[in-house]
């Protein structure tokens, strides 16, 4: 049985594309990401770079991966946690690491369609192939250069929030 498709909203135009416009949806709720980092200089950074505004609403962070499944199940501390929209997921992280993390959300019924973004110093092609055997959305290597970083920050939040189309049952129903 086919699903129906809903309707798509009247497209924008990405600005400045040189080679034709890429179809935008039209203004959606601000985005909630979940940040899993063990870093406080990187969860700074990124807090920083995808602080609220107008299209990256809420910005969550958790330091190990077990604290980012009670986070995504909603135990614990993090009961009253409303689930994120997109996971972006270190690797390098305490308790449990964050392909076991991606491992469990992507065999978990409940919250195997959350888009997981793996946001990692490591550029391990063991790393990378294992994350996306697990199904992850995209791997990116953290640049180094705080430049380049507010441009993958900036990349992510504009794909995400404007371009990718998510579930309706995401929690901002996109």
């Amino acid at each position: 049985m086919k699903r129906a498709r809903r309707p798509r909203q009247d497209p924008k135009r990405v600005a400045g594309d040189k080679q034709g416009s890429l179809p935008v949806r039209a203004a959606a709720p601000p985005l909630s990401i979940l940040l899993v980092e063990d870093n406080p200089a990187d969860a700074r950074l990124v807090s920083e770079l995808l602080g609220p505004t107008e299209t990256a609403g809420r910005l969550s962070a958790v330091s190990d991966g077990e604290a980012a499944m009670e986070f995504l199940r909603r135990t614990g501390r993090y009961s009253e946690a409303a689930r994120p929209d997109v996971v972006l997921l270190d690797l390098n992280l305490p308790v449990k690491n964050g392909l076991e993390v991606l491992a469990e959300i992507k065999g978990d019924p409940e919250l195997k369609r959350i888009p997981v973004v793996i946001l990692t110093g490591s550029s391990r092609q063991e790393d990378i192939a294992r994350a996306y055997e697990l199904h992850a959305n995209c791997y990116i290597i953290k640049p180094a250069n705080i430049d380049d970083f507010a441009r993958v920050a900036k990349s992510l939040n504009d794909f995400w929030s404007k371009i990718a189309q998510l579930p309706e049952d995401s929690p901002n129903g996109r």
